[in-house]
């Protein structure tokens, strides 16, 4: 088993308050909502809130009133998780690396990146399959977004990695492009699968937001931040 569990990668703006408002949310829905609901009640929740390609795309009608439209679950389907363990996992990743993210684009900027990548993530999945009805929650397409910044951005930087081989328990200092290569390689090795309609993952939704966030990386960035930083860089030097 590796686990990315922290990076030597410090911030230089302040708080991230972007990245713990987004965790604070996603927590929220499932503690306040979905924890509380048995096991038909949160598949309505998700109905109603995820994202269902066939309601979007106009291959099916909404059943009953639903309190959003098809329109708006592009949004909404980013902070329902399917399950503690997919919250989890997801907010981790967000954390690791959306504080660095959010300091190299600003608050606003990074709102829009965010969302853009999420929205863009969650379009492809539907994409491939435009009749599905099976809901689509997480906030992986935008997260995938936010790796693909902290990729361009900090390839070198050093990611902490907890390893357990066997009998073998320790950490590694290991460069982002390593760990994140490997994630997209990951999502790569996947996609046939997903394709097929085989596993629950959205990996379209990961490749298109990690996709998006390149593209947008170099457009959303602060002014004075550099691409494809060394860890000697003047973005190293302090923490803020």
């Amino acid at each position: 088993m590796f686990f990315p569990y922290a990076d030597d990668n410090p911030t230089r703006h302040g708080p991230p308050i972007i990245t713990l408002l987004l965790i604070g949310g996603c927590a929220a829905v499932y503690l306040l909502f979905e924890s509380s609901l048995g096991s038909e009640a949160l598949t309505a929740f998700f109905l109603e809130y995820g994202f269902v390609p066939a309601a979007f795309f106009g291959e099916s009608s909404p059943t009953g009133s639903s309190p959003v439209s098809p329109l708006m679950t592009l949004v909404t389907c980013m902070f329902a998780h399917g399950g503690l363990a997919h919250l989890l996992g997801n907010m981790w990743f967000l954390w690791l690396y959306g504080d660095n993210v959010e300091d190299a684009f600003g608050p606003v900027r990074f709102v829009a990146f965010y969302m853009i990548c999420g929205i863009a993530g969650t379009l492809a999945h539907g994409w491939l399959d435009p009749t599905s009805e099976i809901p689509v929650v997480g906030a992986s397409g935008a997260i995938s977004g936010v790796i693909g910044a902290y990729l361009l951005i900090w390839p070198r930087a050093n990611i902490r990695v907890f390893y357990w081989l066997f009998f073998f328990i320790g950490t590694l200092h290991v460069p982002a492009f390593l760990v994140l290569g490997l994630w997209f390689a990951e999502q790569l090795y996947a996609l046939p699968d997903a394709l097929a309609g085989l596993g629950g993952v959205a990996i379209a939704a990961h490749l298109a937001g990690f996709l998006t966030g390149l593209v947008l990386t170099p457009l959303l960035k602060r002014p004075g931040i550099p691409l494809l930083q060394s860890p000697h860089s003047r973005a190293f030097s302090r923490a803020g």
